[in-house]
């Protein structure tokens, strides 16, 4: 028997199935310097450019925190309309050239850094005593002019921690010869981002996003955009308690940030047989060791006292530790609750 092919239509071929491709993004730091960072996330599957592009940039604007000068102290002068001897400019204008200041801290501590310099010359903010906590940024910012070999400069320079963008406030309250200024904490200055099509395998609809920062020197772009995404992260991991809070409650609050909740145990550098344990517990994040309580972790076989203390202790030392775990706090609580319900005696006789 002859089969006759040219009867058949290509039609009648089985259709292959289309391989499902799935993104798997990447961020990478395409520039970096102290003020400038590019970065590049992708592939990202359609519409998340936007998704992830946009807040990030609002936060980044609004809700980042930094370090600036708030108020001013200059020896010889009571208030920002005076004029000091043998400085060219008036206190105004310096308060102005203060207000330029760039500062970088170390950590969220407020401080105080001193200018004090004599003779003529100008006087910028590296003439500012250094200080091993507070740094200024911007080190060729132009302060004053000291026009004499007798001219003398002594100032008091107040900085605090903040965000956004604070008015000075009123003198009053302060004390005499302390002048406030507006204050510029947020370190980002500007941000902008783009999208573009990439293709992964044979699909070409997924997206590229090209994300700029720029910095005021103060904090770098890295960090700015590694403290946003935190910022978000803790918003959106409310979300992930919706499950807990019932109909007409009055909703769940995120005890623990999600930065914290979401570290792995073996992060925590435990010994080998506390990890264990939380590991045959299914207690796979810090998060949810820090849910239980101290007598439901008791509860878990062989994790006893030597285990409970070895993991309070390190949660002490990363400075994590929730307040029902502290067995200071709650022995100072429940003192305070027996002295507040004394036990009253019943007289059997």
């Amino acid at each position: 028997m002859v089969t006759d092919y040219t009867a058949m239509s290509i039609l009648d071929a089985p259709e292959e199935e289309e391989e499902e491709i799935v993104a798997n993004p990447r961020i990478s730091v395409a520039e970096a310097s102290e003020t400038y960072g590019k970065f590049v996330i992708g592939p990202l599957d359609p519409g998340y450019g936007v998704t992830l592009g946009n807040p990030l940039r609002r936060v980044l604007y609004n809700s980042l925190s930094g370090s600036a000068i708030t108020w001013v102290r200059i020896e010889g002068t009571l208030h920002e309309y005076s004029n000091i001897d043998n400085v060219k400019e008036e206190v105004s204008e310096i308060l102005l050239n203060v207000k330029n200041l760039r500062i970088r801290t170390g950590s969220e501590s407020v401080g105080q850094l001193r200018l004090v310099t004599k003779g003529e010359g100008k006087i910028t903010a590296g003439d500012i005593t250094p200080s091993s906590e507070i740094i200024v940024v911007n080190t060729d910012q132009h302060i004053a002019t000291l026009d004499s070999p007798d001219a003398e400069l002594n100032m008091v320079l107040n900085v605090d921690h903040g965000k956004g963008y604070k008015v000075a406030d009123s003198s009053e309250g302060h004390p005499i010869g302390v002048i406030p200024i507006d204050a510029v904490f947020t370190p980002v200055r500007k941000v902008n981002y783009t999208i573009n099509q990439t293709r992964v395998g044979q699909r070409t609809d997924f997206e590229e996003l090209h994300f700029e920062v720029w910095t005021d020197g103060s904090k770098y772009p890295v960090e700015a955009v590694i403290e946003a995404a935190n910022i978000l992260v803790n918003q959106f991991f409310l979300f992930t308690k919706a499950e807990d809070a019932q109909e007409g409650s009055d909703g769940v609050s995120m005890d623990i940030p999600a930065e914290h909740y979401n570290m792995t145990v073996e992060e925590l550098e435990l010994s080998s047989r506390t990890l264990n344990c939380l590991k045959r517990a299914a207690l796979n994040k810090v998060g949810e060791v820090m849910e239980k309580s101290k007598s439901e972790l008791l509860e878990i076989r062989n994790f006893g006292e030597k285990s409970y203390r070895e993991l309070y202790d390190r949660f002490r030392e990363l400075e994590i530790l929730p307040d029902h775990l502290d067995p200071e706090l709650n022995a100072s609580q429940e003192e305070q609750i027996a002295e507040n319900n004394p036990e009253i005696e019943v007289d059997e006789g």
